[in-house]
């Protein structure tokens, strides 16, 4: 038993009793739950959907959580990121008036004034209205260099799935009998103001197993798509084949085929008027841009060039696209602390972000005639994430936002020809921050390898055992998880006297290409062996106690749950699972799975099946087990991983008669709803559920 707070009265209610009618209610069965769209599965979904409204929404604290977090969305005090395009800055936007939002433009002196007057280009939401659609903007694909003309990207509902059109920026309109192209998974590059390169489902065998397209076909203005004929044509068992194209500031243009053989095996290939010609690069790799007519990657695999020299993983190279073994010139080889986060490539040097223990680094680089490269750090906030928010090849400046957990974003001008930084804009605080302090402490993994995690907290907490604490990670595809400012973990969880905890565990890229090896396919245990670590530190430093103790994650992050959900149900009392994997002996099945072979290993392989059976949330799962109660989130228009992984999981938990709550949005796709409201809904609900289960009454 337990105690519940409903409406400001104190009710005694059992697990069960709170969280579910499982022992009256069957689920339907798995055939049923895998059709997506199915009158029987969408029933169960609307029944779970509605008891979980029932159970959270009804606390009095719901209201209040939605209304902080609804005000932090919508804030005309967000940082506005810039886009250059040609002569002006342009920025997509989104609050309360514009809730799909709209796509706008000024000058650039104009947006670094304090008040920019921006024109609108392009209004999301006046054309869903007149369409009748659900639009979602995904981007747009624009030729350089004026950059006046460009494919817009529109998703139904925010799936990857979008249709094209071609849209000019000068007059704010789409273009009368432009090119245009229907619903597809697709990639698209300009060749010139008259021809396209295009990736997409051209009916018949040309998607991949992953559900990717595999055709890359040549279009000219004013023929029928149906006359677009073959430039690529790669092969079923690929995760994709995309076309991209590549300028710089000296006029060199590259037109390149990007073959993703599978997730980190790439090739490319470099198309000229005399045809296809393969370029002889490492297969795992990071390509930034082009300087100088020369490709500027960083190389996750040692790479050797002709004359002997071997370039160690991690480094990053300028390399000769007609002859990349001959004189690759090295920039900058990280040492065991350090990772290449991002590379911007300006007219004419290269701004490199680096992680240092996970903490963000900036250096200019610039070419020599010597065929060096010169180095210059750049003074920015510490205990920060830098990220790379506009570079154009056609500038010196680049644009760079700076935040951290308690710091809210700032914009930063580098001046690539001197290296100086320059603070354009800094967004005010959406929480205040005043009280608390980040920490980067380290906990030791079961093989004894050392794991470090942020933690933020109020400066005069109390090591008790007793601060509730939430705790997060990603671990997996080496995507690394930086500090970042989050006005709702700031104004629901923190301020309220909660504790914050981002794990930089193995499978991430915190420390470079190894670190993410060390967390690929059956050595992933590793992963979810860091995670425990880091929380039992947290226990054993008297921070806190599984009591208190919840965890949450979503993708990726989402098996990293259910993996800890199962294999160590007594050090968590909640557990967040958002748009998960969860059915690993059968992920290749839904949806992209196949395309993730790479990272997780294939049931193909038997050691792998092996692996991937040892830890598969959906079969672990057993009646015998004491489970803290999940929350479970995913989406019904989520074409990446897809809605079933979270439907099975639930319904097996149902069977059980387990407690658990669960929804699932019915649009927003695997990034998540754009819909500022929708997006306040989960996270006031998820808040409840964190304040009930680790701040409630214990």
């Amino acid at each position: 038993m337990f105690k519940a707070v409903v409406s400001g009265l104190v009710l005694s209610v059992s697990l069960v009793q709170l969280a579910h009618a499982a022992a009256v209610t069957t689920p339907p069965p798995a055939t049923t739950l895998q059709q997506v769209d199915s009158a029987d599965a969408l029933n169960w979904v609307h029944a779970e959907n509605d008891r979980t409204f029932q159970t959270l929404q009804s606390d009095s604290r719901y209201q209040g959580f939605y209304d902080q977090m609804l005000s932090a969305l919508q804030s005309k005090d967000r940082l506005v990121e810039p886009t250059r395009m040609g002569s002006q800055i342009w920025n997509f936007w989104q609050d309360a008036q514009h809730p799909r939002g709209i796509w706008r433009s000024t000058s650039e002196a104009s947006f670094i004034s304090k008040l920019p007057g921006w024109t609108t280009r392009l209004d999301i939401d006046a054309l869903a209205a007149r369409e009748h659609a659900n639009w979602v903007f995904k981007g747009a694909e624009c030729l350089r260099p004026q950059q006046r003309f460009c494919m817009v990207s529109l998703s139904d509902a925010g799936e990857d799935a979008t249709t094209e059109r071609e849209f000019d920026a000068q007059a704010g309109q789409f273009v009368t009998h432009g090119f245009s192209l229907g619903r597809s998974k697709q990639t698209l590059a300009w060749v010139d103001r008259d021809t396209v390169l295009i990736s997409r489902d051209w009916g018949g065998n040309t998607m991949t197993r992953s559900g990717y397209p595999f055709v890359v076909r040549e279009w000219k203005r004013g023929t029928p798509l149906s006359e677009a004929h073959d430039v690529m044509r790669g092969d079923s068992g690929d995760v994709s084949v995309d076309p991209m194209t590549l300028d710089d500031g000296q006029g060199h243009h590259l037109v390149l085929i990007h073959r993703g053989v599978s997730f980190f095996d790439e090739r490319y290939l470099r198309l000229d008027p005399d045809g296809l010609h393969p370029i002889d690069l490492p297969r795992k790799l990071q390509l930034w841009g082009l300087l100088q007519g020369r490709l500027i990657l960083s190389i996750n695999e040692d790479f050797k060039a002709d004359d002997g020299r071997i370039f160690t993983a991690g480094s990053l190279l300028s390399i000769d696209p007609a002859a990349p073994r001959h004189m690759p010139q090295l920039l900058f080889t990280p040492n065991s602390h350090q990772a290449v986060n991002e590379v911007g490539v300006s007219r004419g040097a290269v701004l490199v972000t680096l992680l240092d223990n996970v903490r963000g680094r900036a250096l200019v680089m610039q070419p020599t005639d010597a065929g060096h490269w010169d180095s210059k750090t750049v003074n920015l906030p510490d205990m920060a994430t830098l990220a790379l928010a506009d570079v154009s090849s056609g500038s010196d400046r680049i644009y760079l936002t700076v935040e951290g957990y308690t710091m809210p974003p700032q914009l930063w001008r580098i001046d690539t020809a001197t290296g100086n930084a320059t603070l354009v804009h800094a967004q005010p605080d959406l929480f205040d921050a005043s009280g608390m302090v980040v920490d980067q402490n380290w906990a030791t993994s079961r093989d004894g390898t050392r794991i470090p995690y942020f933690i933020v907290h109020a400066k005069n907490w109390q090591m008790s055992g007793r601060n509730p604490t939430l705790m997060t990670a990603y671990g997996g595809f080496q995507l690394s998880y930086t500090p970042t400012y989050t006005p709702e973990i700031g104004r629901l969880w923190l301020s309220r006297g909660g504790v914050y905890v981002v794990a930089n565990i193995r499978g991430g890229g915190e420390f470079g290409p190894a670190w993410h090896e060390a967390g690929r396919k059956s050595g992933r245990q590793h992963v979810y062996d860091d995670f425990a670590a880091v929380g039992r530190d947290l226990v054993a430093r008297h921070i806190t106690t599984p009591q208190h103790l919840g965890i949450r994650g979503r993708s990726n992050g989402g098996l990293l749950m259910g993996v800890e959900f199962t294999q160590h149900p007594e050090l968590w009392n909640a557990v967040i699972i958002g748009v998960a994997l969860l059915d690993m002996l059968h992920f290749e099945t839904m949806a992209a799975g196949a395309s993730w072979a790479d990272e997780y290993g294939s049931v193909s392989v038997p050691q792998e099946r092996d692996f991937l059976a040892s830890i598969s949330p959906l079969q672990h799962l057993t009646a015998a087990a004491q489970y803290p109660e999940p929350f479970i989130f995913t989406s019904t228009r989520d074409d990446r991983v897809g809605p079933v992984h979270a439907r099975l999981f639930a319904a097996r938990l149902q069977s059980f008669g387990k407690p658990f709550l669960y929804y699932e949005d019915t649009e927003g796709g695997h990034a998540g709803t754009v819909n500022a409201p929708e997006v306040a809904r989960e996270r006031a609900m998820e808040t409840v559920y964190l304040s009930r289960r680790l701040m409630d009454h214990h």
